[in-house]
């Protein structure tokens, strides 16, 4: 191969490596980071002293990334955990809006109750969606165990656990 050659072939590979290297990259769920989110779950239904609690954390996909259940929590709260989950993860809402939008709120109907009976739709609080600043969903955690609005609590301090990871 000439010298020619061998340098034209040289720039069309840089020509075309180049963009194949800037590729998007995409905030991700790690497992460091949801352990983290448990641990903080944990210790504010500790401290509060609330029933233990299930914690079902899920990535972008809706797929399972890190499941804790603290000794004595109900065993049938563990299904429930991964509903609450699995639901935020697919959908950037909280299962509390799930539950007003098919039970309604304030008095007020919900406008669409079917959606409580649909499958894998968990309307009742509980679930959070995991969400950047910047409004990129990342997953969802679900908690179940203690009441749903102590449950939702601790989910949410979970994610304030990581708020510093998610700007």
């Amino acid at each position: 191969m000439s010298k020619l050659t061998f340098a034209a072939a040289t720039v069309l590979a840089f020509a075309i490596a180049g963009p194949a290297q800037a590729l998007e990259q995409r905030p991700v769920l790690t497992l460091a980071m949801a352990k983290t989110i448990a641990e903080a779950c944990e210790a504010k239904a500790k401290a509060a002293g609330w029933r233990p609690i299930n914690i079902a954390i899920y990535d972008e996909g809706a797929n399972l990334k890190y499941f804790h259940r603290m000794d004595g929590a109900f065993l049938g709260s563990v299904q429930v955990s991964q509903l609450k989950g699995e639901t935020s993860a697919r959908f950037p809402r909280s299962t509390r809006e799930y539950a007003e939008i098919a039970f309604g709120k304030d008095g007020k109907p919900g406008r669409n109750p079917g959606i409580a009976h649909g499958p894998g739709i968990a309307a009742f609080p509980g679930g959070l969606p995991i969400m950047t600043a910047a409004g990129q969903q990342l997953g969802g955690i679900g908690v179940s165990g203690a009441t749903s609005d102590e449950d939702e609590q601790c989910a949410q301090a979970g994610i304030d656990a990581i708020a510093d990871m998610l700007k």
